[in-house]
C-alpha cells in the first residue's frame, strides 16, 4: 500500500511517499481503507519537532474517513464495509490505517466521507472548549484565537448555538478577519492589537471566555483580556514559545481561571469520555447547524504541499488529503 512518512524531523521536504505493508488490526482495533485524511497542526509539530512521535520512521495523520477493512478480536458494533470517521494515534497518511474501535464513529446518514474527515478532532475539540471545559453560559462573551482555522471556524459557530452574547475572533490578516466574520463571528481582530480591541469592543469589561491554542505571550495577553471571573482555556502552544507560567498574582485579584484541554490526551486517557463528547458534537454537524469548509484538497502524495500551505499561516478552514 501507499503511505507518506518521515524518517527524520525537519521541514515539509522530509515527507516522502513509500510502499508499506498493510496493517492488520489487533484486539480492540479495526483497519480502515482510507478515503480522506484531515491535516492538522499537530501533524506539522510531529514532523518538525517530534510531537507525540515515539519512534522513527513515522507515518503522520490523526483523523480520517473511510470504510472498515477488517475488525480485530473483541470489537462489537462495527462491521466490514461500514463507512466511518476515526481518530488515530498516527498512521492516517496511508491507504490503510489502524484505529482503536472506541475512537471510530459510524457515519450518520447524509454525511459524506469528504465531510466526515473534517470532524473527528476539530468538532469534539470545539464542543469541549465551549461546553465541557469552557462552560459557556448564555449571554457570555467569547474570544477565540486562530478564528479562521479549523477549530476556530467551528468554535465560533458552537458558541453562537450555545447562546453567546458576543463572539470575537483573533486572526493574522484582514483576509482571515473577513473569513471569520462570514462564519459567525461578530468581529475579528488582528493579532498585534487584539487585547486593546477587546477592551474597546466590550467597553473596558473584557470577555468571559478566551480559547487559546497559541500559548506564550499571546496567552498572557488573552488572560489580561478577561472580565471579572473570566476563564481561559489553553489547548495548544502553536507559537512554540516557552510555556508561560501563570500564578496567584495574575489570577487572584479578579478571580480568573485557567484550564487546559487536549483531544489527543483525552483519547489516550479516557476514550469513552471522548466518545460521549464526539457523539454530542457530531449531532451538530449532521443537523446542519455547524459547517467546516474544506478550503484545499491535495492528493496523498502531495502531503508536503499541504504542510507548506498550513505552515505559511495563510490557509483557512480545513485542509484534506484525498487518498481513495
Amino acid at each position: 500500500m501507499r503511505a507518506v512518512r518521515f524518517d527524520q524531523f525537519g521541514g515539509p521536504e522530509v515527507l516522502r511517499p513509500v510502499e508499506a505493508e498493510v496493517p492488520r488490526p489487533g484486539p480492540g482495533e479495526v483497519s480502515i481503507d482510507v478515503a480522506y485524511v484531515g491535516v492538522n497542526f499537530a501533524d506539522i509539530k510531529a514532523r518538525s519537532v517530534g510531537y507525540r512521535v515515539e519512534s522513527l520512521p513515522f507515518v503522520p495523520g490523526l483523523e480520517l474517513s473511510g470504510r472498515i477493512r477488517a475488525v480485530g478480536a473483541g470489537v462489537e458494533g462495527l462491521a466490514v464495509g461500514q463507512e466511518v470517521a476515526a481518530m488515530t494515534e498516527g498512521g492516517a497518511y496511508a491507504d490503510v490505517a489502524l484505529a482503536r474501535a472506541v475512537t471510530v464513529f459510524p457515519l450518520p446518514e447524509g454525511v459524506s466521507l469528504r465531510t466526515a474527515a473534517t470532524l473527528p478532532t476539530v468538532l469534539p475539540t470545539a464542543h469541549a472548549l465551549i461546553h465541557e471545559v469552557g462552560r459557556l453560559q448564555p449571554g457570555e462573551s467569547v474570544l477565540v484565537q486562530g478564528a479562521a482555522g479549523g477549530v476556530g471556524t467551528v468554535a465560533g459557530q458552537v458558541a453562537k448555538l450555545a447562546g453567546a452574547g458576543a463572539v470575537y475572533g483573533v486572526v493574522s490578516s484582514e483576509a482571515k478577519a473577513d473569513y471569520a466574520r462570514k462564519h459567525g463571528y461578530d468581529d475579528a481582530f488582528l493579532t498585534g492589537t487584539f487585547d486593546a480591541d477587546v477592551l474597546r469592543a466590550t467597553g473596558g469589561r473584557g470577555v468571559d471566555l478566551v480559547l487559546d491554542p497559541v500559548g506564550g505571550e499571546t496567552l498572557r495577553r488573552g488572560l489580561e483580556s478577561l472580565a471579572l471571573f473570566g476563564r481561559l482555556v489553553s489547548y495548544g502552544n502553536a507559537s512554540g514559545e516557552e510555556a508561560w507560567q501563570v500564578g496567584q498574582s495574575e489570577l487572584y485579584p479578579r478571580g480568573r481561571t485557567v484550564s487546559g484541554f487536549s483531544v489527543l490526551g483525552l483519547a489516550a486517557g479516557d476514550p469513552h469520555a471522548l466518545r460521549e463528547i464526539a457523539d454530542r458534537a457530531l449531532r451538530l454537524a449532521t443537523s446542519g447547524q455547524v459547517e467546516l469548509p474544506v478550503t484545499a484538497e491535495f492528493p496523498l502524495e502531495e502531503a508536503a504541499a499541504a504542510h507548506e500551505l498550513m505552515e505559511g499561516r495563510t490557509s483557512t478552514g480545513k485542509l484534506l488529503l484525498k487518498v481513495a
